[in-house]
């Protein structure tokens, strides 16, 4: 039987920030923000004359994932599961500023119906919506 938990500190979690590997901020802030819809609300560089390495936070309606080009957070070929309310609406989207879609908007067997694009790093974004 699955125990739960449920300490003080349990009950203190608000949510999750994903990190992504990215090997390019340029890339990464046109992928995201130029294809994708995000905003950069805020971006750390190592230096002032280099893009690279950056740690960046990008969000849409209130979804917050971290991007990072550091080595050692992480490695290229991560997933983040975004929740969303409209799976097909952002698949129009998407293709209309020709984001490549890897798995179109399907009625998964879970309960929701979901999307999934690919970064230029190879990081699977996925949408979820639940089904009616």
């Amino acid at each position: 039987m699955r125990q739960i938990c449920t300490s003080l500190v349990d009950k203190m979690l608000r949510h999750a920030i994903p990190v992504l590997h990215v090997t390019s901020a340029a890339a990464a802030e046109a992928f995201y923000c130029g294809m994708l819809g995000f905003q950069i609300e805020f971006c750390m560089n190592a230096s002032d004359i280099h893009r690279d390495p950056c740690y960046m936070g990008i969000s849409r309606d209130g979804a917050l994932v971290h991007l990072s080009s550091y080595s050692g957070d992480g490695v290229a070929g991560g997933v983040v599961l975004l929740r969303c309310d409209d799976v097909d609406s952002l698949n129009t989207e998407f293709v209309a500023k020709g984001v490549a879609i890897h798995v179109g908007p399907v009625d998964q067997t879970w309960g929701t119906r979901e999307l999934y694009v690919r970064d230029p790093d190879g990081n699977s974004v996925r949408f979820a919506a639940p089904l009616a």
